[in-house]
């Protein structure tokens, strides 16, 4: 523990929250720094898609993946109890167009690896009557469908996690950085942070990725999600979908442009009942991708009780329940037998 007795985290995006939460609940003293707000990063985004892994070729950075999506209804479940507010969290699903019957017939194993590693009844099916509002087009008439993705509201989930932490008596400090004397710290820092981290190791860790995406007013919100091409349209609690995201390696600037009319466009032709749904928002932020892909966990090397938090990109929410659990055992227990998947690049 540092030497005022309060554990210390920089970054009030998903990773620096949901770790401060898990450490308030197991009684720790917490401080969450953050020089914006709490999700001013690309935590704050609209999409919310907890999909999982491919379910065929299965390894261990798929088992850890549905490990923490399996603990996810009981994880936003407390947080909600505590804040008395909505994570917008639900496993409503997922429904894929397939483009044609070969491609059906390839997904035959796709669907066997859903019976053998997910749990029994959130598997795999093709269908040619899916039961949803939103329904994409597709050219063979099949869709496959699975009941293990789910959904969560960004900002109402980051809400959520602040208010829970502040009622277990935490503390959010906003607009001012991270001490620099810490003698313990979770750096949970976004895209800066992988970008510190290249330049103290001398060594690429990580990047930042743009993506873009806009929110509609339609109100589906038992609808499944709709996945096609890397465009994922997600409807949520509150009576809007939002659309999302695209991933652009290279960019100029970190403002919404063109690029997310293109993505808004391939939405209304996919899924014909948005075609009309007002534009409520739209939104851009650069995402913090490790070069491993995978989410870091690791202690900062020459830095005694600093441990790095990042590498969220598209699966932090996802991800969440479970760094934040590993990131407490290493803290509060000691534990030093962090699995190699989530180590520096």
């Amino acid at each position: 523990m540092a030497r005022d007795g309060v554990m210390h985290v920089a970054g009030a995006g998903i990773f620096g929250l949901a770790v401060a939460w898990e450490l308030t609940r197991r009684g720790a003293r917490v401080r969450v720094h953050e020089r914006d707000q709490v999700g001013a990063g690309p935590s704050g985004g609209q999409v919310g898609a907890l999909a999982p892994h491919a379910p065929d070729g299965w390894n261990p950075k798929k088992a850890m993946q549905l490990d923490s999506l399996l603990a996810a209804p009981g994880f936003w479940a407390e947080i909600e109890d505590l804040s008395g507010l909505p994570s917008g969290y639900g496993r409503t699903g997922r429904l894929q167009p397939v483009p044609d019957q070969a491609t059906a017939d390839r997904l035959a194993d796709r669907i066997d690896g859903a019976r053998r590693n997910w749990p029994a009844g959130m598997g795999m099916v093709l269908t040619r009557d899916p039961d949803a509002d939103i329904v994409p087009r597709s050219p063979s008439g099949i869709w496959l469908m699975d009941r293990m993705t789910a959904r969560i509201h960004p900002r109402a989930a980051l809400a959520a996690l602040a208010a829970a932490i502040t009622a277990q008596g935490g503390e959010i400090v906003t607009g001012r950085p991270a001490p620099a004397d810490a003698l313990q710290m979770i750096w949970a820092t976004g895209t800066q942070g992988l970008l510190d981290l290249n330049d103290a190791l001398d060594r690429r860790i990580g990047q930042g990725v743009k993506g873009q995406s806009a929110s509609l007013a339609h109100a589906a919100p038992d609808s499944p999600q709709v996945f096609d091409n890397g465009m994922y349209v997600t409807p949520h609690f509150d009576g809007t979908v939002a659309v999302g995201s695209t991933s652009e390696n290279v960019f100029d600037h970190d403002r919404v442009d063109h690029q997310i009319d293109d993505l808004l466009l391939r939405a209304r032709l996919l899924c014909p009942v948005l075609a009309d749904a007002p534009v409520l928002e739209r939104w851009a932020g650069i995402r913090p991708r490790a070069r491993s892909r995978a989410p870091v966990l690791a202690p900062w090397p020459d830095r005694p009780g600093h441990l790095i938090v990042n590498g969220g990109f598209k699966i932090g929410f996802g991800m969440a329940p479970v760094i934040a659990r590993m990131a407490a055992q290493v803290v509060l227990d000691g534990r030093t037998d962090l699995p190699d998947l989530v180590a520096l690049p």
